[in-house]
């Protein structure tokens, strides 16, 4: 597998992947004005012109906000979603990123274990964020120095 900046080509199979990912998935419409927006970083794990995964943050000054993490059904538990992250994570200190955030399922088991291995620390909750029925829980990680 390879990691490419996100393209157009990439966005009918992420929209496939968000499908069955998440309750509320992201649309090709939604995530267009990612490819042209200058502060949203995105990385496709892509085998065979097949997008296995991807995931993106937003920049604001000094900060980062994961938008989107996915890694397809047939695909999960494999180390793809680690992998990424870690990719994500070394591009946003490459922009000068000092502390990431992110939301997640309270129920989502399997991605809380994965934020809080890479060092995310839980410090908030959005209630009923997901459908007005789920928990969201904030994670932070520091990745930068002062």
């Amino acid at each position: 597998m390879r990691f490419e900046s996100l393209k157009a080509e990439h966005l009918p199979l992420m929209a496939e992947i968000e499908a069955e990912a998440f309750d509320e998935p992201w649309t090709v419409g939604m995530f267009e004005p990612e490819l042209e927006d200058k502060n949203a970083y995105y990385l496709v794990g892509v085998s065979d012109s097949e997008v296995i995964c991807y995931g993106g943050f937003h920049k604001v000054l000094d900060e980062g906000q994961i938008a989107n993490i996915a890694v397809r059904a047939d695909m999960r538990g494999r180390g793809y979603g680690k992998t990424l992250m870690l990719k994500l994570l070394e591009l946003a200190r490459r922009e000068g990123i000092k502390r990431i955030t992110l939301e997640v399922k309270d129920t989502n088991e399997r991605a809380v274990k994965l934020y809080k291995s890479l060092g995310f620390t839980v410090e908030g909750i959005r209630k009923r964020y997901y459908a007005n029925r789920y928990d969201a829980l904030v994670m932070w990680l520091t990745i930068g120095e002062d």
